[in-house]
């Protein structure tokens, strides 16, 4: 890949516990042409701030950290995970679980020069199609039952996570899907859907309000009168993207 072929230099985060360990990353990364802003974290927190104030494109990510682990992480970021995940580790027994919520790869330490340029490369053509090819998809395939369905994306109410599937719910249909929650949201991009639950997505063209309940928590309201929880980790975001919503008393 030539050092023109992305529309920008690839800013990169990169979280992990371990100076050491931060640092052989940046030494490797500066060797890149295309590699611009690196920063670094040494704990989830302080990633996830960094990660909503920063938006970075590249994420290095450790697994193991004390209090927020890799995955927390990614959970709490909701719609703010960066187009590109790589999960770091000295273990590899998280290597199915890291796919699962959408990672672009996964970095067994210790890794030798030459795994870690086929990762890089394998980031930034990741990175140079979602400039290139955006929004990324606009109807989904569903195979059931002998029969193949294309459901167009701006029909979608509503998406639940079901164990290796996700649940796509168009008026009194559902249709299941094999695919993470977390791979669909990248790739459904960042324009009518929103992240309103740790397993639950909504597409904003159907939410008709939000509902205060007696506990002081939101319920999303939908134009069906479906009504989903909504998280507090998510709330902010959810607001942000609807526009102004009274806060309680």
């Amino acid at each position: 890949m030539h050092p023109d072929s992305l529309a920008h230099l690839v800013h990169v985060l990169i979280v992990d516990d371990e100076p050491l360990a931060r640092r052989n990353l940046i030494v490797l990364l500066q060797q890149d042409p295309d590699i611009g802003q690196v920063d670094e974290c040494g704990s989830g927190a302080e990633a996830i701030a960094a990660i909503r104030a920063t938006r970075p494109t590249l994420l290095f990510l450790d697994v193991q950290m004390p209090e927020r682990d890799g995955f927390d992480v990614i959970e709490m970021l909701g719609g703010d995970v960066p187009p590109a995940v790589v999960f770091v580790t000295a273990h590899d027994q998280h290597a199915l679980r890291a796919f699962d919520v959408g990672a672009l790869d996964y970095l067994l330490k210790p890794f030798d020069d030459e795994r870690f340029r086929r990762t890089l490369t394998r980031a930034k053509e990741k990175l140079n199609n979602k400039v290139q090819h955006s929004p990324l998809i606009r109807r989904l395939m569903i195979k059931s039952a002998g029969e193949v369905l294309f459901i167009p994306v701006p029909e979608i109410d509503w998406i639940e996570a079901a164990d290796y599937y996700a649940c796509l719910h168009i008026g009194n249909q559902t249709h299941l899907l094999r695919r993470s929650l977390a791979d669909l949201e990248r790739d459904l991009g960042p324009g009518n859907f929103c992240r309103v639950h740790r397993s639950v997505i909504v597409n904003l063209d159907r939410v008709m309000g939000l509902e205060l309940k007696s506990d002081g928590e939101y319920e999303v309201v939908l134009k069906s009168n479906r009504r989903l929880r909504l998280s507090r980790r998510f709330r902010k975001p959810l607001q942000d993207r609807l526009g102004s919503v009274p806060s309680r008393h």
